[in-house]
């Protein structure tokens, strides 16, 4: 598996250590449950059982740790940075949701 390239249209993409039932590390588990508030599927891939995969994303997006998070096919970041954007909205604003009933555009 590798991160989906801009031109390839898909669902958020997020490589966890474990799984979404089953995250193996606190902030895996924190990126699960706020992708899973949006209610918008999304693509995952356990790196911990694929070494080959977990330094391959780290590599693609020149970013250190786990989970990463892909929207669009762009790397967004980190649960750090997803829980940012879902506290400000932006996240909403990129998954194309409406969570405020004015809109996924927020208009």
């Amino acid at each position: 598996m590798r991160p989906p390239t801009r031109a390839e249209p898909s669902p958020p993409l997020f490589p966890p250590q474990g799984s979404p039932d089953a995250p193996q590390c606190g902030f895996s588990n924190m990126a699960c449950r706020v992708l899973d508030a949006y209610g918008v599927p999304y693509g995952s891939r356990n790196v911990l059982a694929d070494p080959a995969l977990r330094d391959g994303v780290k590599a693609f997006s020149d970013w250190p740790t786990i989970p990463q998070v892909y929207v669009a096919g762009e790397f967004v970041g980190g649960a750090d940075i997803l829980m940012a954007m879902h506290q400000s909205g932006e996240l909403a604003k990129a998954l194309g949701v409406d969570m405020d009933g004015k809109g996924g555009d927020g208009a």
